[in-house]
């Protein structure tokens, strides 16, 4: 596999960019270390306050289902489970036209736009009178947000080395869990104002939360960084510092073709990374979407319902952060993924066998949610990092984020009312996919490391510095 130039600060040579490594004065007058705190600043915070509403817009319904919303909309049979499902369909279709662009009109033009997009929609939602009107407000849901997620992963690749990725990208995904137990505390509180303003407190989530998230969403165009060559916020010399510590990321200038796509899915290991994270996402969303339905059947009020799923998010809060401290210091994948899929397991299989014991099957929901959590977000930096060159990150992020989505639409039908309260059908199917993701995983770390054997072999060949895949 042959690997694309070295980039860093440069000109224009036949409309393509040809970089020159900067100098090494350049490279003396900045302290890296504090360049990466620079960064960390002005890059991570809005895009983790981008997706704590998003991931709060997107499952807040799962909330509402336990309020009056089935009773008002008139739900039966399995609307309940199709409403959630139609956000999966745009939000699958349309990952990778939506990281092309992402870099046509730049980060903070597309994320911010989204962004507001998604909490006008959400507001809409507050009002929806019929299950038409919710069909159609999550179709569109999914449509807003389908650029946040992969876009902020393919914009966070060209900001940090290999090395330093991991604990970055578990700082943005912990938004997910920090959005989770946030949801459930909102929802307690919203549970109360039921027949304020003379409106149905499922109604209120959705306003209430529309209406933070616009707010976002204008902030969002001031604040989100773009790639590290349009940074105006660093000096000359730490832009070029960057692009250099980053140089195997590749030019903004390249051209994604149609050719591109087909040479990216022509290499089974890029289409392994999809399953894999496929096989994450079924028993996150799973959790995101049933936990309170599946706390409820335990006995509880609503009220003490939300505030239930709240202690398995945080114990995933503390797994994923303990996780991605420990693969960054040993430069190491695959191991904790695969320690986070027997955590998935032990849970699954504990609710599956385990019935009448509240502290035995909460142990499992938060097993499930420990393990699922904490794999997700070391999946996507193995994957995304692995890949090389703007045209293979960004059908990468959007392959990876859009196929693994489709397990939403999996985990949206596993936990049927009729199953109510067992969900043995629910659950057998998240331990089957759990299982393909352990076979995945196991598979593409073969591969990779086929991949380095050979890569070591050409070096000594070639007598050439090589950029080796992660393990």
């Amino acid at each position: 596999m042959s690997e694309p130039s070295t980039l860093a600060a440069g000109e224009l040579e036949g409309g393509e960019e040809k970089a020159l490594p900067p100098t090494q004065y350049e490279f003396d007058s900045v302290d890296e270390k504090v360049l990466l705190k620079k960064i960390d600043f002005r890059v991570l915070p809005m895009l983790f306050i981008i997706y704590i509403m998003a991931f709060l817009d997107r499952v807040n319904i799962s909330n509402a289902l336990t309020m009056n919303l089935p009773k008002d909309l008139n739900l039966i049979g399995t609307q309940e489970n199709i409403a959630l499902t139609i956000f999966f369909v745009p939000y699958v279709l349309f990952e990778i036209p939506s990281n092309i662009l992402l870099k046509k009109f730049k980060p903070h033009i597309w994320l911010s736009g989204c962004i507001l997009a998604f909490g006008i929609i959400m507001l809409a939602q507050g009002f929806v009178h019929s299950y038409q009107g919710l069909l159609a407000t999550r179709f569109l849901l999914g449509l807003a947000e389908c650029g946040i997620f992969p876009g902020s992963f393919y914009l966070l690749s060209f900001w940090y080395k290999r090395e330093e990725a991991q604990k970055r990208f578990t700082w943005y995904w912990c938004s997910v869990l920090v959005s989770s137990a946030f949801g459930g505390l909102l929802a307690s509180a919203i549970a109360n104002m039921n027949g304020v303003g003379g409106l149905s407190n499922w109604r209120w989530i959705f306003i209430l939360e529309g209406i933070i998230t616009i707010l976002v969403g204008i902030v969002a165009f001031f604040l989100v960084a773009d790639f590290p060559r349009d940074a105006k916020w660093l000096t000359e010399n730490e832009r070029n510092v960057v692009l250099a510590r980053t140089s195997k990321s590749g030019s903004l200038l390249e051209k994604i073709t149609a050719k591109d796509i087909v040479h990216f899915f022509s290499d089974f290991k890029n289409i392994l990374g999809g399953v894999i994270y496929f096989s994450m996402i079924v028993p996150i969303y799973s959790f995101a979407y049933f936990a309170p339905t599946i706390i409820k059947t335990f006995g509880y009020s609503t009220v003490q319902t939300q505030l239930h799923t709240v202690p398995p998010v945080a114990a995933a809060l503390g797994l994923a952060l303990t996780v991605a401290y420990l693969s960054d210091r040993t430069r190491l994948r695959s191991p904790y993924i695969m320690l986070c899929l027997v955590l998935t397991t032990t849970g699954l299989a504990m609710l599956i066998s385990v019935h009448n014991s509240f502290s035995v099957e909460y142990g499992g929901l938060c097993l499930i949610a420990m393990g699922a959590y904490a794999a997700g977000p070391m999946v996507i930096c193995w994957y995304v990092m692995n890949l090389h060159g703007h045209a293979q990150r960004s059908i990468g992020t959007a392959w990876l984020i859009g196929f693994g989505n489709t397990g939403g639409i999996v985990a949206t039908f596993a936990f049927l009312s009729t199953d109510a309260p067992r969900y043995t059908k629910g659950y057998t199917a998240c331990l089957a996919v759990t299982a393909v993701g352990i076979l995945a995983v196991m598979a593409y770390g073969f591969l990779v490391w086929l991949e380095n054997k050979r890569l070591k072999a050409t070096s000594k060949e070639e007598e050439e510095e090589v950029n080796y895949y992660s393990l």
